[in-house]
């Protein structure tokens, strides 16, 4: 079973924006899933090349997409594609959150910050309840205020009280990125773990 790329999750989710509303601009597609106009009109051709979709031009110099009988089977099968590589990608997750929780058990590690309050943090959360870890808090300049479970995330100078052992990277984007931010912020490299 092959990877699913992000260009079929773009296709999926433009598939499904125009299953709702064939009558939306492609600059309302763009806005709506936070993709480039040009890489809209791109896919849209390709989509309709390939019988996907029909179009219906409309009054006043609009147009209108139709999913054809292909393009709701070509969206059904992305549709399990990405169920399926959801499901391997929190069960990867999961197996790593674990063994990371058992190597900083070892480590006598027993408070962490989280540094990142997504959806990889919401996980962590999750299985950190298994092990005797306490959660000290999390630290995420970008949601700074927002709820997380029963906690608020916390902007960098959380990284200054004393009361954790070591800080769990709970990002995926850009580790190192993430780990130079840490280090710029005073936090001792020997204290950073990342997944």
């Amino acid at each position: 079973m092959a990877c699913m790329d992000k260009q079929d999750i773009h296709i999926l989710s433009l598939m499904g924006e125009i299953e709702q509303d064939g009558g939306s601009s492609q600059r309302e597609l763009s806005r709506r899933l936070n993709l480039s106009l040009g890489l809209v009109n791109t896919f849209l051709k390709r989509l309709v090349n390939k019988g996907y979709f029909k179009v219906k031009t409309m009054p006043s110099n609009r147009v209108k997409y139709f999913l054809t009988p292909e393009g709701v089977a070509r969206k059904t099968r992305l549709t399990v594609e990405y169920l399926q590589y959801s499901a391997r990608f929190y069960r990867d997750i999961k197996q790593l959150l674990i063994e990371k929780f058992g190597e900083m058990e070892r480590k006598q590690i027993r408070s962490v910050l989280f540094f990142g309050a997504g959806e990889v943090a919401e996980l962590a959360y999750l299985y950190i309840q298994l092990t005797g870890i306490h959660l000290a808090g999390i630290v995420d300049e970008k949601n700074n205020g927002r709820n997380f479970f029963e906690r608020v995330a916390e902007g960098p100078e959380r990284l200054n009280r004393e009361d954790w052992d070591a800080i769990l990277v709970t990002r995926l984007d850009d580790t190192a990125r993430d780990i130079a931010y840490l280090i710029e912020n005073g936090v001792d490299l020997s204290k950073i773990e990342t997944l």
